[in-house]
């Protein structure tokens, strides 16, 4: 069990969010950071099928396919791949956000409080990611004006989980409580989140390039092609390290956005100011 401090809510400006979400990360570490790895398995498992696979076929042939009856298998798992994908896409997008928002309430952290949380909202975290992911792929696929459309839509649904957490109120109601939270103040959760995007991806590529040094390396002991499977089923995973970078930065938008627009720090100076004193 992993219990701190509630967070001090006040108006954080850039720099302070940016602290203040490393900082997070630093003292819970090894549960959001197993939460996010474990939950990569499945999608680096099926990288790593369908990569192994495909140039195993490659090495035997010598680079000339003749045979495809290896696909039907290969679609096979990736399709399965893709239904378990979607089966935990709630934990994937929401247990991070979960155990951040406790945290930043001062409640105890633990595995299981994270499994029952998300639980409790699974269908509604189901809508909306899967809604999210759905609408991203028909905007890229329609290229630009819906791009921009997207963006100032997701922007502006941006609070919706933690709304969800924190709130304890359903999917319809946290998308208008994150859309009047993040009225007039638009541009500066863009700018946010697209500077924590920036981040995120530098760290990314920081780390594939150590993961490709390692595949060069690997290649001196086993097949280029298993290399390449290993090397993509560990990205798979290192990245998802990564991600709780981005979604905790996504819940202290939302406890800044109340701070600015619903004075919470003022709430929260009250709540501490009228506790009795603590007795020895």
């Amino acid at each position: 069990m992993s219990v701190s401090a509630p967070l001090r809510l006040r108006p954080l400006e850039i720099g302070d969010l940016l602290d203040e979400t490393f900082r997070m990360y630093r003292r819970h570490f090894v549960l959001f950071a197993g939460i996010s790895a474990i939950l990569s398995i499945p999608s680096a498992a099926l990288f790593a099928l369908l990569l192994g696979s495909f140039s195993s076929v490659l090495q035997q042939s010598n680079g000339a396919v003749t045979d495809f009856s290896f696909l039907a298998p290969l679609l096979a798992a990736f399709a399965a791949g893709l239904v378990v994908s979607i089966v935990i896409l709630p934990f994937t997008m929401g247990a991070v956000m979960y155990a951040a928002c406790e945290s930043a309430l001062g409640r105890p952290v633990t595995a299981g409080g994270v499994f029952f949380g998300v639980m409790r909202r699974y269908f509604p975290l189901l809508g909306y990611w899967g809604l999210f992911l759905f609408s991203l792929y028909v905007a890229l696929a329609l290229c630009i004006l819906p791009v921009i459309l997207w963006i100032w839509i997701f922007v502006s649904w941006i609070a919706v989980t933690p709304a969800m957490f924190v709130e304890n109120i359903g999917l319809g109601a946290a998308m208008g409580r994150s859309w009047r939270l993040v009225e007039g103040r638009w541009w500066r959760t863009f700018l946010i989140l697209f500077l924590m995007v920036i981040l995120w991806w530098v760290v990314q590529i920081a780390l594939g390039a150590f993961l490709q040094l390692g595949q060069l390396l690997l290649q001196l002991f086993v097949s280029p092609f298993l290399a390449a499977a290993i090397a993509a089923a560990s990205g798979q995973i290192v990245g998802a390290v990564v991600n709780p970078i981005l979604q905790i930065a996504i819940v202290l938008i939302y406890f800044d956005l109340r701070v600015r627009k619903e004075g919470m720090d003022l709430f929260q100076m009250a709540h501490r100011l009228s506790a009795p004193p603590a007795t020895s």
